[in-house]
């Protein structure tokens, strides 16, 4: 066990209860924090049954309600050693729905929780992304690069919320020496993914399986690197029980086009749905490949599950819990 007790933000999200069920299975107590505007109790349901873990519903950007939520795991023994901080809206279909309170987790609600951390003399992870590159002009993208980001259009409520909650995290350990490190995700995905997100790989999950078309944003060129749940925790977990500040890059090797991706899921299905191109977004980025050079040599870390293991693994969760 690395640590004794752990707040996760976003507990209840896709990504977040993946975290909260390994932390619970290496015996750390874990307090898990969600606002459920895009989380889902369904996701944290077979926890609720475990003594180590509570579930407090509650705003990450309210004090009050973190507060309430750091009480009530004070039924737990111990003050918190480790804080995720996972909360915030991570698909273009909710941030673009909730631009606002995006913004304000990424500002007053990475404040919130680092100041947990803080009081508690906490380890704090803040989940940051790929997006904070934007349209990249670097490839493959190093933690160095400072990114190609649009400010004032639509996915700057995603992008800037991330950059300045990376801001954050290096203000406090600069002023308060706080034990704070910034995780860069690239496309994770998994189990527990919403059909409805958004996202490239439900969308064309639940276009296989329901044998629609598959749509393909643009001409489908642009790239992408995908990575799979568990990894994504791997390297999350690594990095927490590392000393390092980052940011550091976790995400997949293989960099693949979005039409390839969608032709690989329908074979996966045992889908014949076609293709359908539709219109693409503004400010996509043409291409998405981190380069993980810190993340192997620092961490040891690097991603085990193959694209076909993992589409095979989500493909199946998406066909038993969603049956057509």
């Amino acid at each position: 066990m690395r640590w004794h007790k752990a707040m996760v933000t976003g507990g209840a999200g896709f990504l977040g209860s993946h975290l909260c069920e390994r932390l619970l299975d290496e015996g750390t107590h874990v307090i898990c924090l969600d606002d459920l505007s895009t989380g889902s109790l369904a996701n944290v349901a077979p926890l609720r049954e475990r003594p180590g873990f509570r579930f407090v519903r509650g705003d990450v950007t309210s004090a009050a309600d973190l507060d309430r939520a750091a009480e009530d795991g004070g039924t737990l023994p111990g003050p918190f050693d480790l804080v995720l901080h996972f909360a915030c809206p991570a698909s273009p279909a909710d941030y673009l729905r909730l631009p606002l309170e995006t913004l304000e987790t990424g500002s007053s609600g990475t404040r919130n929780a680092l100041r947990l951390a803080d009081s508690n003399g906490a380890r704090f992870v803040l989940a940051s992304t790929s997006e904070v590159y934007g349209d990249p002009l670097e490839h493959p993208q190093r933690e160095t690069y400072w990114g190609n980001v649009n400010p004032v259009g639509p996915r700057s409520v995603y992008d800037e919320a991330k950059r300045f909650a990376e801001a954050m995290v290096t203000a406090y350990r600069s002023a308060h020496g706080t034990n704070a490190a910034i995780v860069r995700l690239f496309n994770t995905y998994g189990p527990r993914m919403r059909p409805e997100d958004g996202r490239a790989i439900p969308t064309f999950i639940g276009q296989a399986l329901a044998g629609e078309p598959l749509t393909v944003a643009g001409d489908g060129t642009q790239t992408r690197s995908i990575c799979f749940v568990d990894d994504t925790v791997e390297g999350t977990l690594q990095l927490a029980a590392s000393t390092l500040p980052g940011p550091v890059n976790i995400g997949g090797d293989e960099e693949t086009t979005v039409l390839a991706l969608a032709e690989r899921v329908a074979e996966l299905a045992g889908s014949t749905s076609p293709v359908r191109f539709v219109g693409r977004p503004t400010d996509d980025p043409a291409v998405r490949r981190p380069d993980t050079s810190l993340a192997r040599e620092q961490l040891g870390w690097e991603p085990v599950v193959g694209e076909k293991e993992g589409l095979a693994r989500t493909i199946g969760w998406f066909a038993g819990a969603h049956p057509r």
